[in-house]
């Protein structure tokens, strides 16, 4: 990522083709992230919050995702985002 920061009302979203168990880590990245594994329905399967920067230690999801969204960290709990929750998308395919 090689980015020190993040503006508040952006992320990245990473959407795979098939669900599956997800792993990511934090090398290369300078400021703590909040990882939010999605499933295919669209509920939150888990959340990674503050995400230690320049970490190997992988991140996994918590069954098959198919995607991610990164966020600045502690942002999750702002918004109320947490395991069960829905996202605006439904159809992840």
């Amino acid at each position: 990522m090689f980015r020190a920061s993040m503006p508040q009302d952006s992320g990245m979203l990473f959407v795979y083709k098939t669900p599956q168990p997800l792993a990511f880590w934090m090398e290369n990245t300078y400021l703590p992230l909040d990882l939010i594994f999605i499933g295919q329905d669209g509920r939150i399967l888990n959340v990674a919050a503050n995400a230690k920067p320049l970490s190997r230690q992988p991140i996994l999801s918590a069954g098959q995702a198919i995607g991610v969204l990164e966020i600045n960290g502690g942002q999750a709990a702002t918004l109320g985002i947490a395991p069960g929750t829905g996202s605006s998308t439904r159809d992840w395919r």
